[in-house]
């Protein structure tokens, strides 16, 4: 198959993920201090946090290597799919694209600073949610855009199913 016909062209999303992912990392750590509060507007504080583990900080004592192993690993994967399939499936592609400029802005966190620098905090009283960053909302982003597709795939399949019988 040609160029024309496959998702690579996405790959400008990753990059654009990981490029605003990386200069607010910067920000961050260059002028506030860990654990540094700064209110933004109600029910939103930016924090500086280092996150050693997973998602909500899960698997915090498992080595960075085990978190740069399984970025990569997800993003090659991803280079394949896109590589492989046809260009039609647009938002398949910038699902993709999103969760992998994601998982790579983190990669370069882990690989830089052996943590992940989290800083959107939004909170509800005494309430917060886990703080995150644009990588990680990259991610979520991705992940809603799958189940979408998904969502939309399972209700073409009932029209046609419908319109068949």
């Amino acid at each position: 198959m040609s160029f024309q016909y496959k998702n690579v062209y996405w790959l400008w999303a990753s990059a654009l993920v990981i490029l605003v992912d990386q200069i607010a990392k910067q920000l961050i750590v260059r002028n506030l201090n860990w654990y540094d509060v700064v209110p933004v507007i109600p029910h939103l504080n930016i924090v500086y946090m280092k996150n050693t583990g997973a998602a909500f900080s899960m698997m915090s004592d498992a080595s960075p290597v085990l978190f740069v192993l399984l970025g990569v690993g997800v993003s090659i994967g991803i280079l394949l799919w896109l590589r492989r399939h046809p260009r039609d499936q647009h938002l398949v592609a910038v699902a993709l694209s999103l969760i992998m400029g994601g998982a790579l802005g983190n990669v370069i966190d882990r690989v830089t600073r052996g943590y992940v620098v989290d800083f959107v905090d939004f909170y509800v009283g005494s309430w917060h949610f886990a703080a995150f960053n644009i990588a990680d909302s990259a991610i979520s982003c991705g992940a809603a855009l799958l189940i979408l597709d998904m969502l939309i795939d399972t209700l073409r399949s009932r029209r046609s199913v419908k319109a068949a019988g």
